[in-house]
């Protein structure tokens, strides 16, 4: 779940639930963990529903793609939470100038440490999802920030001139260059990523895979995103808040886990040859969509994300993918 940035009061939900037919309100709480939108728990004499409100980082078509993602994963029985649609048959309206959606509540526990079993289902899930999706176009794609060099391009520049330091124009210029070198082609297999594998979007019933919350971040990208995100090559002491304490000659990689992952998802999706030899390229795309986020953050000379990469440009594609698929 996410962080409530918007308040609304129970008249102001009473409002949106005018255009519903779930029942009387009863409680109106929100969630108070996560950091993008507002996301509210509603008790009704018809059940609970979650109600979304997104912030004004998500344009009203932005949310017409997630709900359309979410309504044709449900018509292929994949694990996630239903949109509920309003009186007129819509799944997305308006109110105060913001969009909404409404979705059902699932039971379920939100696991911060997954045992090896669950660990397993998350990744046969992923890997599920990107069977279903792969190819999927929505009308509402180009909305959506789909994740690719286009789309480094623009941000990282938008991003270093708000900024508007020397600091920032420094990052941009090293960020451009790392950019140029990623070899991603036009062949790779692209469809829906869900992006955000935090626990708090991962919900466990009985020891079991219940659901995948959250398609706020869902894009259309390299199918191979998803897994990037899930493996973890580097040593669980080398963080955001401990790389200070490596130097460029210290060993920082152990793929054990990695390759665990890489062949769990096998299990359920097939990597061809291509998608293989570039998953390196793929995987520095996601630590570069990461720099973006935090790009504020640390000296320009030396800082997290760029020391991440260049570990992995000394390491080189043919050693990372001998490593991974070897």
């Amino acid at each position: 779940m996410v962080a409530v940035k918007s308040t609304l009061e129970k008249p102001d939900v009473e409002q949106i639930l005018a255009y519903y037919d779930v029942g009387v309100i009863e409680d109106v709480k929100a969630f108070t963990t996560g950091t993008v939108q507002t996301n509210i728990l509603l008790h009704t004499t018809c059940g609970r529903f979650v109600l979304r409100y997104y912030e004004r980082n998500r344009s009203f078509n932005s949310v017409l793609f997630e709900v359309n993602l979410i309504k044709y994963l449900k018509r292929k029985n994949y694990p996630c939470p239903a949109a509920v649609g309003n009186t007129h048959g819509k799944f997305a309206a308006c109110y105060k100038d913001k969009p909404y959606a409404l979705f059902e509540f699932l039971e379920g526990t939100h696991v911060q440490h997954p045992n090896e079993r669950q660990k397993q289902q998350l990744i046969q899930k992923v890997a599920e999802l990107q069977n279903l999706t792969r190819n999927y176009r929505s009308a509402y794609t180009q909305y959506r920030w789909n994740y690719g060099i286009g789309l480094c391009e623009t941000l990282v520049g938008d991003t270093a001139n708000t900024i508007a330091t020397a600091n920032a124009q420094e990052k941009l210029t090293w960020y451009r260059h790392e950019l140029s070198k990623l070899v991603l082609p036009a062949s790779l297999p692209k469809g829906i990523c869900h992006c955000d594998f935090h626990f708090s979007n991962v919900l466990f019933k009985d020891d079991t895979f219940h659901a995948l919350l959250d398609y706020d971040d869902a894009n259309y990208t390299f199918l191979t995103f998803d897994l990037g995100y899930l493996i973890e090559p580097f040593i669980p002491m080398f963080r955001w808040d401990t790389w200070k304490n490596f130097t460029l000659h210290d060993e920082v990689f152990n793929f054990a886990d990695a390759k665990k992952i890489v062949s769990e998802y096998q299990k359920n999706r097939t990597l061809n040859p291509t998608e293989k030899k570039y998953f390196f390229d793929v995987y520095k795309l996601g630590v570069l969509i990461d720099c973006l986020w935090f790009f504020k953050r640390g000296d320009a000379r030396d800082f997290y994300e760029k020391r991440k990469i260049e570990y992995l440009n000394r390491l080189g594609r043919e050693t990372f993918y001998y490593q991974v698929f070897g």
